[in-house]
């Protein structure tokens, strides 16, 4: 028997419809590519929202039609977000930090119509606009007064695009199963996967998101998206916002220490969420320079392990709460979170660190479970280690245009992290099944020495891979990005691990770099550094 329900589509229409109407008075504001800080509302966005999307029916999109986007956090591209997929399109938002080849591939293989892009990145899109098959227009989000000269013909200019259209859009009934936006994995092995949200995916996380152990936020309060809006949708972050009636605010390209700083004492940033490599360049700065932001009260952390000194920091120097999650691409990406409770409060600080490492308890919406390498399941003792696997309603079940299976017989996503379970819920990542080490048949877990190595306090960044050794199969290779005037050395360092880690997780190797290469997504490169340093004679230490 079914129930007596309406059937109403979950749209992202609803939600910019439900932030205008309810929260329409709410600040959106942006420190924008041209410099200044651009501050309007909930209602203002919407009605910019409407205009874009009669802006691009003139230009002939239609239903599922692709409009990329290479632009930074900012309340053009919040409107893309809405205006693309409100319309029935879908917005494909995309990293500028990838490789020119990489780029190609992905506004090929989506078959890109229009390409919005920010002033910085211009040069960026005339570099490969020979090489772009599908792509009619390229729109740059900006000004008259400010649009550039470029190699390229035929620009045309938003802010142009927009005048004179009417601020009222009857967004269409879509099928709430309808693909809404498109976001490419990092492809650190072979070219990036398309992963295709869909209007109810897109709700539904925006739901999650908006719990209280989540982002934490309530209405008028100001959250502050440090994680790109190319990066899995910046986490979701700008339709939660909509649910919440937070105010958002966006630093744009702004993302050094004081800029970040300046940006949320001045509007009162009570929450902000980005990847570990940004909080370790804020806290830097707040150490040289004396300071804090008294408003903020929680940091949301991803894309990384972050070190234990990290969370002991914000929560201890600067009373920050330090909410650690985890998800990827293909999870929409939130999969779960490591809210601090009333009983981890009452812990002792080392006890509580204890748990606080982990990435937490999965969020309602998402099923998981550890297997080991024939499928089997593993219990959930906190002991059994395993591969992690994931399904649910924002769990994506195949890649856009791909014809690769990756869901296994029973439904479940591998997600290609190595996991605990314990019977308290709480996951703890080990490694990447790509990243992890097998030495002498045991493993050795990359994070948690690279965890460790980042408690001493001349180390700015480490990252352990796996090297090739005679005796044991594999050994660990320590990286080291050392902070700046330091002269830390390798026995300090190697040093420091003693009687923090088994003895024979010990590398007997350690490498010191200028700088660490990261890509788009903050995370340490491991592909590149097994380029230079996975050989046998890497074992030779620089220090």
């Amino acid at each position: 028997m079914r129930g007596l329900m309406m059937d109403h589509p979950l749209l992202i229409s609803s939600l910019i419809d439900y932030a205008a109407d309810v929260h329409g008075h709410v600040e959106v504001v942006s420190r924008t590519v041209e410099g200044p800080v651009h501050r309007y509302t909930w209602k203002d966005a919407r009605a910019r929202s409407a205009q874009l999307a009669h802006a691009l029916v003139g230009l002939g999109v239609g239903d599922g039609d692709r409009v990329g986007t290479i632009a930074w956090n900012g309340y053009r591209h919040l409107e893309l977000y809405y205006g693309v997929s409100g319309m029935g399109a879908i917005c494909h938002t995309m990293n500028p930090r990838l490789h020119p080849d990489q780029l190609t591939y992905i506004i090929n293989h989506a078959e890109d119509r229009i390409l919005c892009v920010d002033l910085t990145f211009v040069p960026l899109v005339a570099a490969v606009a020979d090489r772009l098959e599908t792509v009619e227009h390229v729109i740059v989000m900006t000004g008259r007064e400010t649009m550039p000269e470029s190699s390229l013909s035929d620009l045309l200019c938003y802010e142009e695009l927009m005048e004179g259209r009417p601020e009222e859009y009857e967004w269409p009934m879509l099928d709430e199963n309808a693909g809404a936006s498109l976001c490419y994995t990092s492809g650190t092995t072979g070219n990036p996967k398309g992963v295709l949200y869909s209007h109810r995916s897109t709700v539904l996380h925006a739901f999650a998101a908006s719990l209280p152990d989540a982002l934490g936020v309530k209405e008028g309060q100001a959250i502050l998206p440090v994680v790109p809006m190319f990066h899995a949708n910046a986490w979701g972050v700008p339709y939660s916002a909509a649910i919440l009636g937070a105010k958002l605010v966006f630093p744009g390209p702004h993302m050094d220490g004081e800029s970040l700083t300046r940006l949320m004492r001045d509007e009162k940033v009570v929450a902000s969420t980005g990847v570990p490599t940004i909080w370790m360049g804020l806290l830097d700065y707040w150490r040289a320079n004396d300071t804090g932001v008294p408003s903020l009260e929680l940091v949301a952390v991803g894309g990384a392990a972050p070190p234990r000194s990290m969370i002991r920091a914000f929560e201890e120097e600067f009373g920050i709460e330090f909410r650690q999650g985890w998800g990827m691409t293909e999870t929409s990406p939130i999969g779960s979170l490591n809210v601090v409770t009333p009983e981890l409060r009452r812990m002792p600080i080392e006890e509580r660190l204890d748990v606080q490492v982990r990435q937490g308890r999965r969020i309602f919406g998402v099923d998981w479970r550890i297997v080991d390498e024939d499928g089997k399941a593993l219990p959930h003792d906190g002991e059994a280690i395993g591969e992690l696997q994931v399904r649910g309603p924002w769990v994506c079940s195949s890649y856009y245009e791909h014809d690769q299976e990756i869901l296994d017989a029973e439904g479940w996503f591998s997600t290609g992290d190595i996991a605990t379970l314990d019977s308290h819920g709480y996951m703890q990542i080990t490694d990447r099944a790509k990243d992890v080490i097998k030495s002498g048949g045991e493993w050795i877990s990359s994070i948690d020495l690279e965890n460790v190595a980042m408690g001493h306090p001349d180390v700015a960044m480490a990252a352990v891979i796996g090297i090739p050794d005679a005796k044991w199969t594999e050994r660990p290779l320590l990286v080291v990005q050392a902070r700046e005037g330091s002269d830390v050395s390798k026995d300090e360092v190697l040093g420091f691990l003693k009687g923090k880690v088994a003895d024979w997780w010990i590398p007997e190797a350690v490498v010191f770099v200028e700088s660490m290469p990261v890509g788009g997504t903050g995370k340490v490169q491991k592909t590149r550094l097994r380029e230079l340093y996975g050989q046998p004679k890497s074992k030779e230490s620089e220090a």
